[in-house]
């Protein structure tokens, strides 16, 4: 279809038709960018139709995600994928029931860009428009990236300002959350590490420093301590022990610190990769370990053996050259050919060797069991699968590292698959006893689809299955809370 194609079609429509620059491009797109369309307003409370299955009679909670779901506007729209406005996606289960609603978290960016009719607040990816105001980070804020639950309030996370707290059931927008007026805007990484006893663990980056912020299971602040790093570099996700934090620092460094962030980075592989590791008792114990050079966004949690050494999951590229740089073109439609991320296992022994040990498999958005975060553990979740064709994920594993066994449910094509989280089975505490819980969108039926797992046996296919009367963007993270 051709720009003359379209006009025509808009033409034969009749004079209320209003041909957008969003309406243009969802018409020349491929399909599988339903996954990055524009959502236009909130999506009021309202039932899911069950598809497929029965629901367990003991699962109980809502599923909360966030991601971007408002990239074009008609005077200008982002540079990157990253850089959508936030919006909050709602999934509750209850007597074998589901209902949904989405909001938008009202946000000082997400104002300024529909005042101006055009995204001209700069971000990951995108340039300061015309009219732009920066007086802080959280003026750039798009609250787009992950979610928590703190203290009875929800709060939606973006890695380079404050969280914002929102009302977990109306999704209500409350404002930024200041955690100590000393510390008032800064960064608070969209992937803090939550202890088992609900103890909070996070970074805050500001170039070669770093906040190291823990917090109490309520949201309280505890401490607030800056640290200086080896040196500064993009950095998305850390991960943890029961006794220490893991800091992977890439050589994607950072030699600017103008916006977009993404301008300001260099791929220097001459440099490796360095891990610093670091006491949570005393922050100024620490060891860095060397590997080689590698990109990542996601790492899962790490646990300590007995004899000190640490082990952790990660999800590596050779380089930053996929959605890191060029994410851009995926809000264009555009397909970047580059290879998926892959599945390794990373090991930082304690005499100061450590080990990267890379493999074939396709690997993104890993989780695991939250009661055993830190903790020595025998699975992992991640997507995998992804189609030479187009981006995003079509199955979800679940790896066994004790018996060195995947299990692996393929949705098929014209499913874009979400990051999948674990829902516990009441009374039990056995590691991954229950539930995945997580999201697709269905390509054919333009809708997005809630889905449930039994765990154990992911390769089984969903247990129950249940269809939403809208097609929303596909999200980054979320968080599952029982009720």
């Amino acid at each position: 279809m051709n720009r003359r194609d379209i006009l025509r079609g808009a033409a034969l429509t009749g004079a209320a038709a209003v041909l957008t620059p969003e309406t243009l491009w969802a018409a020349a797109a491929s399909d599988w960018t339903l996954g990055i369309a524009d959502v236009e307003a909130d999506i009021a409370p309202t039932g899911l139709t069950r598809i497929h299955g029965r629901a367990p009679a003991d699962l109980t909670g809502t599923l909360f995600r966030n991601g971007p779901a408002k990239f074009r506007r008609p005077g200008g729209s982002v540079g990157h994928w990253f850089d959508g406005d936030g919006m909050i996606r709602k999934f509750q289960m209850a007597d074998g029931q589901a209902r949904m609603a989405a909001r938008f978290v009202d946000t000082v960016k997400r104002r300024q860009d529909t005042a101006a009719n055009a995204v001209i607040t700069p971000g990951y990816g995108t340039p300061s428009g015309p009219g732009a105001r920066l007086g802080s980070a959280d003026d750039a804020n798009a609250a787009n990236t992950s979610v928590m639950m703190a203290g009875g309030e929800l709060w939606a996370l973006w890695e380079g300002g404050s969280p914002t707290a929102m009302d977990p059931v109306s999704l209500e927008t409350r404002g930024f959350k200041a955690l100590s007026p000393e510390m008032k805007g800064m960064p608070f990484l969209a992937h803090p590490r939550v202890q088992p006893d609900g103890t909070v663990w996070n970074l805050g980056l500001a170039g070669k420093r770093a906040v190291v912020w823990n917090l109490s299971a309520d949201g309280a602040l505890r401490k607030a301590e800056v640290i200086t790093l080896p040196r500064a570099g993009y950095m998305h996700d850390f991960t943890a022990t029961a006794r220490s934090l893991v800091i992977i620092l890439q050589p994607w460094v950072q030699e600017g610190m103008q916006m977009p962030i993404a301008t300001n980075m260099a791929w220097r592989p001459e440099l490796g990769t360095k891990v610093l590791v670091l006491d949570k008792d005393d922050l100024s114990k620490r060891r860095v370990f060397e590997l080689p050079p590698f990109f990542f966004f996601h790492l899962g949690d790490a646990w300590e053996e007995a004899d000190g050494t640490i082990r952790f999951d990660a999800c590596i590229d050779k380089d930053p050259s996929g959605t890191a740089a060029n994410g851009g073109a995926i809000v264009r439609g555009e397909f970047l050919k580059a290879p998926p991320p892959r599945r390794a296992m990373i090991t930082l022994r304690a005499n100061g060797q450590a080990e990267l040990a890379a493999e074939a498999v396709s690997a993104e958005f890993p989780r695991s069991d939250p009661r055993f975060a830190g903790l020595a553990r025998r699975y992992a979740v991640h997507l995998t699968n992804e189609r030479p064709d187009r981006p995003l994920f079509q199955s979800v594993a679940v790896r066994d590292w004790k018996r060195d066994r995947d299990q692996v449910f393929d949705f098929g094509a014209r499913h874009l698959v979400e990051e999948m989280v674990f829902a516990p089975r009441p009374g039990s505490s056995a590691e991954l006893d229950g539930w995945l819980v997580g999201t697709t969108l269905n390509l054919d039926a333009r809708a997005t689809e809630l889905h449930v797992f039994d765990a154990r046996h992911v390769d089984r296919g969903p247990v129950a299955t249940w269809r939403a009367p809208v097609a929303l963007p596909v999200t980054f993270h979320g968080v599952f809370v029982g009720a």
